[in-house]
């Protein structure tokens, strides 16, 4: 978890309001909110607020999963490109995925090629003239 996002938590620790259920993000009612209401109510109001929009004006991300694969997009996206260009180990760490299989299986097709053939063809002028 990063910083920014522990040093939120910990400042909503102290505004939260107390309830029974001792939860970090209660109902106006003090109750837990069902997957649709974090939905509707937190993620995507949360998104048009900062800007993460389709041209009409929507969200752009309608469910908590595709918020899961737009993060691991940022985390291996170059650093040029916007993102934080972590190897594939750290995003299988980030991810919690058990195998690294599991997480090139899923996002290898993301990660940076690194090789546009140019080294291969120079091997193959200098091996074979």
């Amino acid at each position: 978890m990063p910083p920014i996002v522990a040093n939120a938590l910990r400042e909503w620790k102290l505004a939260c309001p107390i309830t029974d259920l001792d939860i970090a993000f209660p109902s106006v009612h003090g109750r837990i909110y069902g997957h649709a209401d974090l939905v509707k109510y937190a993620l995507i109001p949360a998104q048009i607020a900062a800007g993460v929009t389709t041209p009409e004006g929507r969200a752009k991300y309608t469910g908590m999963h595709s918020l899961r694969h737009f993060y691991a997009s940022w985390c291996i996206n170059r650093r040029e490109d916007g993102g934080l260009g972590l190897t594939p180990k750290l995003v299988q760490e980030r991810l919690g995925h058990s195998t690294i299989g599991m997480t090139l299986d899923v996002y290898g097709h993301l990660f940076p090629r690194g090789d546009d053939g140019s080294e291969l063809a120079a091997a193959e002028k200098s091996l074979l003239g």
